[in-house]
């Protein structure tokens, strides 16, 4: 093996220039990413796609996975984990799971020096993996501007939709099979380019004009988020840190100790008056930051807007305050609705309906809204609808953010009323609210802007609080993307 790897110089040796025209095959983990390990990956599929049990079942046969692929056989090692990871799934909740999920982790691990010489290639750039196809496929063509996955394909059933657990066609593509895949791709204009990590890589490098292996490297510098071909805006999935087996573990020993933490949280806090509530939340490890200048109890109330970042934000808001308040909403589970301690008012979607229900709500006390429409974890900030702005000339924007360690309080395909207990299940929950100052009387449709420009410049201060960056994606942008739907459903 050792005389293999001598076969081919370091990807250091790589020169770049001059690659416009050539075309490239490069492995994937060990290779285009740091990681050579894709067990997070199958862990993330088969707790996001299937469920915790399935994952624990993966982490639980991890050392049987890990001795098959090291002594027996590659393929066979590959094959146990994709066979637990999918088997019995819907196909269609996997490429949801390889869209909304996979690419944010993938992302953050992109290795610098095979990533340029991957894009240095302007002819072919070609990934070939032993990971199935389709949960490789959304990320390599989006963010690494890769133009063919050349993976293992799953085996489905035609009468159910589901994965079978077992692979088809040519089977786990390792080593010849990988050689095949390429020569059938590119047929006589084989790459001028090939990239590999290990010695199951050497088969295809060999038929390309030129190989370079990647040398391990756990501290190998990797690419910024903003140097890829496009950023992780959304993203969806429970889990906030990549799952090594070691963080797997302790993600799942936690779960159940955080659910009932999360549990007392909910159920000590929830007949608390909001004024005491941010002492209590102390005596049970939940971080509150207030900042700026809450606006004083008047009548008709204040409008107040921010930006959303869970289901929590007007609760939080009100805590802030001091005092209760109104919330509208477009969806909300009736289990949330239960729990909430504030009144929460759906909204129909017919705009002159809401607007006279919010303008009912104002003339009785303070109401907040979170006219982003969705939640999004990245440091963007959705396009903010103008409703509001025409409804009140007392407007305070609100600035909120939060740090989780464990899981996140949002999804897209999950349980909705789950998303609350899901953010109290960190160890150490934060949230930040500050009020900023409120609009001056110019600034509002009453001093003359329309509610397009009134709706732009509250985003603008709350991105430039928040250090985001204002986006013109829409809620409905997000749920297209990740849901798999037109943004309609709650």
């Amino acid at each position: 093996m050792k005389e293999e790897h001598h076969r081919f110089p370091s990807i250091a040796n790589c020169d770049l220039s001059g690659r416009e025209t050539h075309a490239v095959a490069a492995d994937l983990d060990g290779t285009l990413l740091v990681s050579r390990s894709s067990f997070p990956y199958f862990f993330l599929l088969a707790a996001e796609a299937g469920s915790l049990f399935r994952a624990a079942l993966l982490l639980l046969l991890s050392p049987l996975i890990l001795f098959v692929y090291r002594l027996a056989s590659e393929a066979a090692g590959i094959q146990i984990m994709i066979y637990i990871a999918v088997a019995g799934i819907p196909i269609r909740d996997i490429e949801l799971a390889a869209r909304a999920v996979l690419p944010r982790f993938y992302a953050a691990d992109v290795r610098r020096d095979s990533y340029r010489a991957f894009r240095a290639c302007g002819r072919r750039r070609v990934v070939v993996t032993a990971n199935p196809t389709v949960i490789v496929d959304p990320f390599v063509k989006e963010y690494l501007g890769g133009d063919r996955v050349l993976g293992t394909e799953l085996e489905v059933d035609l009468k159910t939709g589901k994965a079978t657990g077992f692979v088809a066609g040519a089977g786990v593509l390792v080593d010849e099979r990988k050689r095949d895949a390429v020569r059938k791709e590119f047929g006589d204009d084989l790459p001028e380019l090939g990239i590999g990590d290990r010695g199951s890589d050497h088969a295809f490098m060999a038929i390309c004009k030129e190989g370079y292996m990647v040398p391990p490297n756990r501290s190998a510098p990797r690419v910024p988020q903003n140097e890829l071909q496009a950023r992780t805006i959304f993203h969806d999935g429970r889990l906030v840190q990549r799952p090594e087996p070691s963080a797997a573990l302790r993600v799942l020993l936690w779960f159940p100790l955080g659910l009932l933490v999360a549990l007392f949280r909910v159920f000590f806090n929830l007949p608390i008056p909001p004024h005491l509530v941010r002492y209590t939340y102390r005596l049970t490890g939940i971080r509150l930051s207030i900042r700026g200048h809450a606006p004083p109890p008047s009548t008709p109330g204040s409008l107040l807007v921010c930006n959303h970042r869970t289901a929590l934000d007007p609760i939080l808001v009100s805590i802030a305050l001091g005092r209760p308040v109104s919330c509208v909403t477009y969806s909300i589970s009736r289990v949330s609705s239960f729990l909430s301690p504030i009144p929460n008012v759906p909204l129909s979607r017919d705009r002159a309906t809401d607007a006279a229900r919010i303008s009912d709500l104002l003339r009785r006390g303070d109401v907040v809204v979170c006219p982003e429409g969705t939640t999004c974890r990245e440091p963007f900030l959705l396009r903010f609808s103008a409703l509001f702005a025409e409804l009140s000339d007392r407007i305070v924007p609100v600035a909120i953010n939060t740090k989780q360690s464990v899981f996140y309080g949002s999804t897209v395909r999950g349980f909705k009323f789950a998303d609350p207990f899901f953010f109290f299940m960190n160890p150490r929950p934060e949230y930040e609210v500050t009020f900023l100052p409120p609009l001056r009387k110019e600034e509002t449709c009453g001093g003359g802007r329309s509610a397009i420009e009134v709706a732009n410049h509250v985003q603008k201060v709350i991105a430039d609080e928040l250090g985001f960056q204002c986006t013109e994606l829409t809620r409905k942008d997000k749920y297209l993307r990740l849901g798999g739907y037109d943004g309609k459903k709650g």
